[in-house]
């Protein structure tokens, strides 16, 4: 007698062949997808052994000692690690709470916008600032906040008040990271909550106007629990993102005297490896940061799962 297992997995094959055989186009464009997959992020990973060993770059990777989890061990006794690790929760936990619901107010104020030609020039308007670098944006919010000369200041001043250093306040420091952020990337994440309003079916609103609902309950009870799948998507993935915490955005605004509140895991993985070419210690760190976003992604599919049931998988 067959286990039901193996009749379960010869079923699939069967069934994966017959797929191939139909749709055998649609696969083999799938191939330099998963060419670029496999050579661009599988293959790198190889170099993750560099965290179990005391890697030099003269000996190479494979001539360099295994010492096991010895740079795991400095991680987690390094004082610097632990606020640099504090720094990268609370910055991300700042910009979940704050930057993740506004793409979808933004998306259900444009989604009530009737003229076409005023809805276009909006979302060009809010759109434009993802396409700017990191280092321009930057350079705009130094100039706009500069304790000397800048616009903001000089309101400040004209106000009564005094200048205020933004980039060297340690109070301040992270409102300007979760302000430019907003500011840069809020625009374009309504793009994925505009297509998922476009997929409600129309007729849902029409039967709530006859029934006499206004638009608070249109939003309430037609438009957010349609609208709930992408929700619930983008959050998951955003957990995922929680170790990131905007290091390329960080990178270019930071300095030395806010580094207590502002270091995070990607700038201190830079400044460790590249800057006193620790690259074992850095590894170790980046494996860390990458086996908690792992966790983090994968809880947040099991409870969506749970409670909501929709999830990635």
């Amino acid at each position: 007698m067959i286990p039901p297992r193996v009749k379960r997995r010869a079923g699939y094959w069967t069934t994966l062949r017959s797929d191939i055989r139909k749709d055998w186009d649609l696969y083999l464009a799938l191939v330099p997808g998963l060419f670029f997959l496999l050579l661009f992020k599988y293959t790198p990973m190889y170099g993750i052994v560099i965290a179990f060993k005391d890697f030099n770059i003269f000996d190479g990777m494979s001539a360099s000692p295994w010492v096991g989890l010895k740079h795991f061990g400095k991680l987690f006794s390094s004082p610097d690690f632990i606020v640099v690790f504090k720094n990268t929760l609370v910055i991300s936990l700042l910009k979940l709470v704050f930057l993740f619901p506004l793409p979808i107010v933004l998306a259900l104020l444009m989604n009530e916008l009737r003229n076409i030609v005023f809805k276009r020039s909006v979302q060009t308007i809010v759109y434009l600032p993802h396409f700017l670098s990191w280092v321009i944006v930057s350079g705009l919010f130094i100039d706009l906040l500069s304790a000397n000369g800048g616009i903001v200041n000089r309101f400040i001043e004209w106000m009564g008040g005094k200048p205020v250093a933004f980039f060297l306040d340690h109070s301040i420091f992270r409102s300007v990271l979760i302000t430019s952020a907003g500011w840069k990337e809020v625009g374009w994440g309504t793009i994925v909550y505009l297509a998922g309003l476009s997929s409600i079916d129309p007729q849902l609103y029409e039967a709530a106007k006859i029934d006499g609902a206004n638009k608070w309950r249109q939003v309430r009870h037609i438009t957010l629990p349609g609208l709930l799948p992408v929700i619930v998507l983008m959050f998951i993935l955003r957990l995922g993102n929680i170790m990131e915490a905007g290091t390329e955005q960080i990178l270019v605004m930071y300095n030395p005297v806010v580094y207590s509140v502002s270091d995070v895991i990607g700038t201190y993985v830079y400044r460790i490896g590249l800057g006193q070419q620790d690259y074992s210690f850095s590894t170790a760190v980046g494996l860390f940061e990458s086996v908690i976003s792992l966790a983090l992604i994968l809880t947040g599919n099991y409870l969506s799962r749970k409670y909501l049931e929709r999830g990635l998988w």
